[in-house]
C-alpha cells in the first residue's frame, strides 16, 4: 500500500474531497447520493469514458418482497420469504446477516428508486429461483430507466462523474486508515500507461462500488480454471478486478471468489450480453421449454436457479434449445422484434420446421410438446418441478420461436467482505478504517448462486448503506457541515 508515513512513496494532494467513490452504476450513484445529501462532498470516479458499468446495460430488474405492486396484484410475499429463497440458492453459504440486509431493505430501495424517478412496468414476475413472483421490472426492461433518473438526481445535488479516472491505489496513513487514491487521469481503456497520475485525499475515506471481475480473465481462470476465454461473458470488457486488488492489498478479506455465476440465457449466436437473454428470460424459459437438440426431450426445470439451469445444460454439453410459442410472446410483453432481427431468435411455421433447423428429432419433439401441453390441460404437477406461471397456454399457437442456449460468465459472487454497514474487514475480521464497498466487487451476499433481480437490490441497499456510514466520523455521528 501507500503509506503517507513514508514521504518518499507519496504525491502532493491534487484534489481534496469528504468521499471518494470509484465506480458509477447502481451501488456508486446510491452510495454518492446520500453522502452528498449528507453534507458531504464527493468526488465519483469511472475510469470508462461513458458511466453506469453493467448497471446500464442490465435489464433493471429489481427484487423487492411486501411491495405495493405486490399486493395490487395479490401476491403475498414477505422480507423473510425473500430472505429464505436467498439462502436457499446460495446453498446457505450466504453471510446470513448480509443477505438479510438486502431482503429487509428491498421494499425501502425500491420506493427509494420511485422516488428518484425510476418507472417500473405495471406487473411482477417470478424470475427463476424465486418461491413468490418479486421481480419488478425497469421501464423499457432497461438498466439505464433506473440509472438515468439516480443520475440526474446526483447532478441536481451538484455531483458529476470523472470519467477516465482508473484507480491505481488506495492511499492509507500511518495507522493504516484510508485516506485517499491514487488515479490516473485522463486514462483510456485498456491501455494501462494512459493517463497522468493524480492523487485525491478523502478525508472521510472511499466507497468502493466497481462492480465484478466477469471478464478478468487470469483472476477467473486462478478460481475456476475451465472459465478460460473459450468462455464468453455477458459483462462488459472493461469489468476487471483491479479495484479488488488493490483493496487486497492493503489487507482486505476476500470471499466466495470462486463461486461466479453463468447466466443460462445466453446465446452462443451474439458476443456479450446480446439480445438473446431478454428472449430466453422473459418467454421461453417462464412460458416455453428447454429441449436437448439430441433427444429431443425436456431435461431440467426451466424456473429453477441460475445455477441449477446452467449445470444443466452443461450436462447436455451443447447447446441447448428453447422453443415458445406466440402466445407465449404475448403473454411475456416482451419486444422480440430485435431477437429477430439479428437473427439470433428465429421463427417457425410449426414444429417440424423448427426441429429441422436445429437437427433435433422431429417425432420425439412433438411428443415432448403434447406432454407438456397434456400436463397443463390437466394442470398435471410438472415432471420437472417447474413453476407454472398462471395462465399459462398450451405451445400450439404459430409462430414458434427458438434460440440457441449457451452458458456466459454473468456475476462473480465473490469480492471484497463488509459488515452489515458496508464497512470493508481485513483477514483478521477487523475493520479497515476509511474503506467502504457496495454492489459486486463485495462477496458473502449470495452465496454459491445469486437469483435473478437480487443485483440491483443489492447495489441499491448497500450502496445507500455505504454512502450513509461513510458520511458519519468514526464515532458514528454525522460530520459537522
Amino acid at each position: 500500500m501507500l503509506n503517507l508515513a513514508n514521504p518518499t512513496d507519496s504525491l502532493p494532494w491534487q484534489e481534496t474531497v469528504d468521499l471518494v467513490v470509484v465506480g458509477s452504476g447502481f451501488a456508486g450513484l446510491a452510495a454518492a447520493f446520500e453522502a452528498k445529501s449528507a453534507g458531504c462532498s464527493v468526488r465519483i470516479l469511472e475510469k470508462m469514458k461513458g458511466y453506469g458499468g453493467n448497471s446500464v446495460i442490465s435489464d433493471g430488474a429489481v427484487a423487492a418482497a411486501g411491495t405495493d405492486m405486490q399486493q395490487r396484484q395479490g401476491i403475498a410475499d414477505s422480507k423473510e420469504q425473500m430472505l429464505r429463497d436467498m439462502l436457499r440458492a446460495g446453498l446457505s453459504l450466504n453471510h446470513t446477516e448480509l443477505a438479510r440486509t438486502v431482503a429487509e431493505q428491498s421494499k425501502e430501495a425500491l420506493e427509494w428508486s420511485i422516488a428518484l424517478g425510476a418507472r417500473y412496468q405495471d406487473r411482477v414476475q417470478a424470475f427463476g429461483g424465486h418461491s413468490r413472483a418479486r421481480s419488478h421490472l425497469a421501464h423499457r426492461t432497461s438498466g439505464f430507466s433506473i440509472i438515468k433518473p439516480m443520475l440526474s438526481a446526483c447532478r441536481e445535488l451538484g455531483l458529476d462523474i470523472a470519467t477516465q479516472h482508473k484507480l491505481q491505489r488506495l492511499i492509507c496513513n500511518e495507522q493504516g486508515r484510508v485516506c485517499g487514491v491514487r488515479v490516473r487521469e485522463g486514462y483510456t481503456y485498456p491501455d494501462r500507461n494512459s493517463g497522468v497520475p493524480k492523487n485525491i485525499k478523502a478525508r472521510l475515506g472511499v466507497v468502493l462500488a466497481a462492480g465484478g471481475f466477469g471478464n478478468d480473465l487470469p483472476l477467473r481462470r486462478t478460481q475456476v480454471p475451465d472459465l478460460n476465454e473459450s468462455v464468453d461473458s455477458t459483462n462488459k470488457p472493461s469489468t476487471t478486478g483491479e479495484v479488488l486488488r488493490q483493496a487486497m492489498a492493503v489487507g482486505a478479506m476476500p470471499v466466495h471468489l470462486s463461486w461466479i455465476q453463468l447466466g443460462p440465457w445466453g446465446c452462443p449466436d451474439e458476443k456479450g450480453y446480446g439480445v438473446g437473454p431478454g428472449f430466453a428470460s422473459y418467454i421461453a424459459m417462464p412460458y416455453g421449454i428447454m429441449v436437448n437438440p439430441d433427444t429431443g426431450r425436456r431435461f431440467m426445470n426451466e424456473s429453477a436457479d441460475r445455477k441449477t439451469r446452467a449445470d444443466a445444460i452443461l450436462q447436455v454439453g451443447r447447446p441447448c434449445i428453447c422453443i415458445a410459442d406466440s402466445r407465449g410472446v404475448e403473454q411475456s410483453g416482451y419486444d422480440i422484434q430485435r431477437c429477430l432481427d439479428k437473427g439470433v431468435v428465429r421463427g417457425f411455421s410449426d414444429p417440424a420446421a423448427l426441429a429441422a433447423a436445429y437437427g433435433i428429432p422431429e417425432g420425439i419433439l412433438q411428443e415432448t410438446l403434447q406432454a407438456y401441453n397434456d400436463a397443463l390441460k390437466h394442470q398435471a404437477p410438472d415432471p420437472y418441478q417447474k413453476n407454472i406461471l398462471p395462465g399459462s397456454a398450451a405451445l400450439k399457437h404459430p409462430p414458434y420461436y427458438a434460440m440457441r442456449v449457451w452458458p456466459k460468465v454473468h456475476h462473480t459472487m465473490g469480492g471484497l467482505q463488509i459488515d452489515t454497514r458496508a464497512r470493508v474487514l481485513d483477514t483478521k475480521q477487523r475493520i479497515i478504517p476509511g474503506l467502504f464497498a457496495a454492489g459486486e466487487v463485495t462477496g458473502g451476499i449470495h452465496g454459491a448462486c445469486r437469483l435473478g433481480s437480487c443485483a440491483i437490490t443489492d447495489c441499491l441497499v448497500f450502496g445507500r448503506i455505504a454512502g450513509k456510514n461513510a458520511a458519519r466520523n468514526e464515532h458514528g455521528n454525522h460530520r459537522a457541515v
